[in-house]
């Protein structure tokens, strides 16, 4: 009787192992076309942005920067600030647009997430309006890199533009 519990706790344990396999794999492919199709469209992938129930890319060309579906023209960026529960810690504001946006500190309400877990996200403040780049609260310094990876694509897009070499 033993044997053949021991088994059938087998068997689970194989079809249980055989389902995650088979969904990571999946999970991986719908990733790689995601970023296949980006590179098709002529845009370099610069982060991979975990939402709620997929990655979300962060994308560039020539001209736009892309967040999933949203877009924004790199002219019309006036300044970009990394964001920590809604407070900004790091800006740059671009010298080619008069408009003072120094004094206007960027800030988001704070969402109650918890003492543990802190909110990292990117503003992008345009001549139009805003877009908010939300980079997750995950633990471990993973939301922080790739705020910070995301504000340094923006902020060297601003410089080259501004004339200031790196």
């Amino acid at each position: 009787m033993r044997d053949l519990f021991a088994a059938a706790v087998a068997v689970v344990l194989l079809i249980v192992a055989a389902s995650l396999g088979t969904t990571l794999t999946a999970f991986r492919r719908r990733r790689l076309r995601a970023r296949d199709s980006e590179r098709a469209l002529g845009r370099t992938v610069v982060a991979e942005i975990p939402a709620d129930e997929d990655l979300r890319l962060f994308s560039e060309d020539a001209a736009r920067f892309y967040y999933g579906d949203a877009s924004v023209d790199k002219d019309l960026i006036v300044a970009a600030r990394v964001l920590i529960n809604g407070s900004p810690i790091a800006s740059y504001v671009s010298r080619r647009h008069p408009v003072d946006t120094t004094r206007h500190a960027t800030s988001f309400e704070d969402r109650p997430e918890g003492i543990a877990r802190d909110r990292w996200d990117v503003a992008i403040e345009t001549v139009t309006g805003m877009m908010l780049v939300e980079c997750g609260a995950i633990r471990e310094r993973v939301s922080q890199e790739l705020a910070r990876t995301v504000f340094d694509a923006i902020k060297g897009e601003l410089e080259r533009r501004d004339g200031i070499e790196n």
